[in-house]
């Protein structure tokens, strides 16, 4: 009896598991994503992979050894679609589009681009495409005429994550307006090296929980607007000397080291629901010790992250628990193109675990050329065995999630209206949004050192002060110009107070020391955007050396000067003599006084604002400030310590 039992309780088991499998398979031959995917051609799968972007046209020969035209042809920013364009997009259904400077005109313009981009598509019954941006907020922005924001190391700087979130959901919202759905941002890098020159104020921090919990705000921030967000660069591109757009970096970490500090920000907003997460073309060769040929020096490279399946499948992936869409770096970046030919480069990146690949923009013809070539390369690579369909058929999926969550897959109709041009008008760099930046950009001034009672200054009635830009930072001289403006009107100058703003060069560095020794109050404005900025011998760094000259002789006449930082901090250290120094972590190009309808960043002309006291400045140093060496460069010891 029992053996009976026991034969019938197996007979039931079995038949329950049967059903079981088949009412899965059942599930996946209806779920709607997988009718899409099995529907698609093998070269449409591989296209859907891709994320093209067209930023300039300019005609170029097809052969190598075309004979060239004595005039150059003419490169025209890609705002609208010529025939070729349209040509290739309706051929080829890229699963992506991703936007750069060249795109944006205005917010009509950019309206009219997007949806022509995706009626073509469609036309040539491609799915509706995922628009990307690289929308960071600080010195990473795209869309000229939006809120630009104030730096990821400003919002850190402002000691609550909120303002993170608050920013970052501001720029979400003019996204949105435009048809974007993506952003490649946050940046969840860690700047633990100074010398980084390619991360720094993208970074919120040199600590890793710090750049985790604000990253996680900014991460929640794009979300609340619904827009999809990106961690970038994994596992970690804050650590190098090196920058992956010109060289080919290597961090020489072991992976407990990584676990320990550059992971901790991308596992938090992982866990927090990040929906892409962007690779780094770097080296780890600790973590991944395969290597191949670089196609350009012959020597022996190490595979960076983008090509790792180490770092993406088993790290990414297993150990961090990440279900969403990686997505690689740009491929034309020197690390990858001076390195891998092309079908390499789609080969160990598909085979690595990569589901979305930033081809090459199109800046010219023969880069145009490529974009085509590339989504035959991969279907090719697939029917040559070299990557395995089912590859391609686990990246697909996840970008179509990725599209039905943020209701891609459910746009038909592209036509802008007026009602959507005035919406994008009055949303995109409105008036609230600006008082916002400018707020946060308030939180963010931070005051490291004031000595001699010199910040602020105090204005007399006739004082003159100077407001001397380096020449790392010229560019940005229309700020001292926007701020005596500024004050003007705010009839915070006494009778007779003058302002003087002047662009430090080779050829005035006498005229500078003189304007200072005849100037009440000395205000020195200085811009470090790689170490090189704090060597007085170098191209980049030798204004330092004027304003050396500068605090020494405003010193003895017995004056106080004002240093002013406007990118990254670490030239509080270099002008240890300097009275007081001011960090606004970014400022952004403003050559003469602004339009009334143009945008520019807060964070300086607030600084400069702060210097004549209208302004606090209570933000808190998010990183460490090393002391320097004799050569002016970084060294171990900590001169001014990240505030808690």
């Amino acid at each position: 009896m029992k053996q009976n039992v026991k034969k019938l309780l197996s007979l039931l088991i079995s038949i329950l598991i049967v059903l079981g499998f088949s009412a899965i398979l059942e599930q996946r031959r209806t779920d709607p994503l997988e009718k899409m995917l099995s529907a698609m051609t093998l070269r449409e799968k591989a296209a859907q992979m891709m994320v093209a972007s067209f930023r300039v046209w300019k005609e170029v020969p097809e052969a190598e050894d075309a004979e060239q035209t004595a005039e150059e042809p003419p490169a025209v920013n890609i705002t609208e679609l010529n025939e070729e364009i349209r040509g290739l997009v309706s051929r080829n259904h890229f699963g992506g589009i991703l936007l750069f400077g060249e795109n944006f005109q205005d917010a009509e313009q950019t309206l009219r681009l997007i949806a022509e981009l995706q009626s073509t598509n469609r036309s040539g019954g491609g799915l509706p495409q995922v628009f990307f941006v690289d929308q960071e907020g600080g010195n990473v922005n795209r869309i000229s005429y939006g809120t630009l924001g104030v730096s990821n190391m400003a919002l850190a700087a402002t000691g609550d994550p909120a303002n993170a979130r608050i920013m970052a959901a501001i720029q979400g919202e003019e996204l949105g307006l435009l048809g974007i759905q993506a952003n490649f941002a946050p940046v969840v890098d860690i700047n633990n090296n100074p010398s980084n020159p390619v991360i720094g104020i993208r970074s919120f921090s040199d600590d890793p929980l710090t750049a985790a919990e604000y990253g996680c705000a900014y991460l929640n921030g794009l979300h609340d607007a619904g827009i999809a967000a990106a961690l970038k660069h994994f596992p970690g591109h804050g650590n190098t000397d090196t920058d992956s757009h010109t060289g080919f970096p290597v961090i020489n970490s072991s992976y407990d080291e990584l676990k320990d500090c550059e992971l901790v920000p991308f596992k938090a907003a992982i866990d927090a629901g990040a929906d892409l997460v962007m690779t780094a073309h770097i080296q780890y060769p600790q973590i991944e010790t395969e290597t191949c040929t670089s196609i350009t020096t012959g020597e022996k490279v190490f595979l960076p992250a983008t090509m790792s399946r180490t770092i993406l499948t088993d790290i990414l992936r297993g150990d961090l628990g990440f279900k969403g869409v990686i997505v690689s770096d740009a491929l034309d970046m020197a690390a990858i193109s001076e390195n891998f030919s092309i079908e390499d480069t789609l080969r160990l990146a598909v085979n690595a675990g990569v589901d979305l690949l930033i081809l090459p923009p199109v800046k010219d013809t023969k880069a145009f050329r490529l974009t085509e070539r590339c989504v035959d390369t991969l279907a090719a690579l697939v029917e040559s065995g070299e990557v395995d369909e089912a590859r391609l058929n686990e990246s697909v999926l996840r970008i179509l999630k990725l599209k039905q969550k943020y209701g891609v897959l459910e746009l038909k109709d592209f036509s802008v209206t007026e009602e959507k041009i005035a919406a994008a008008k009055d949303g995109i760099g409105s008036a609230a949004h600006r008082d916002t930046e400018w707020h946060v950009a308030g939180k963010a001034l931070t005051l490291v050192k004031n000595e001699n009672a010199a910040f602020p200054v105090q204005l007399k009635p006739g004082d003159k002060t100077l407001i001397l830009f380096a020449d790392s930072c010229a560019s940005r001289a229309g700020a001292g110009d926007l701020v005596r403006t500024m004050l003007e009107e705010a009839q915070a100058l006494p009778d007779g107070a003058e302002i003087l703003v002047m662009k430090n060069t080779r050829e005035n560095e006498a005229e500078c020391v003189e304007a200072a020794l005849k100037a009440d109050h000395v205000i020195l404005v200085n811009r470090v955007y790689a170490v090189a900025c704090l060597d007085p011998a170098t191209e980049d760094g030798f204004s330092t050396g004027s304003f050396d000259a500068i605090i020494d002789a405003v010193h003895a006449k017995g004056a106080a000067v004002i240093v002013v930082s406007c990118q990254l901090p670490y030239d509080a250290a270099r002008f240890p003599e300097a009275d007081a120094i001011l960090l606004t972590y970014w400022g952004s190009m403003m050559r003469q006084l602004p339009a009334e309808s143009g945008t520019w960043s807060a964070n300086l002309p607030e600084g400069l604002l702060a210097c004549f006291g209208l302004y606090e400045t209570d933000g808190r140093l998010p990183v460490n400030i090393p002391e320097l060496d004799e050569q002016y460069r970084p060294t171990d010891r900590v001169l001014y310590a990240r505030m808690p």
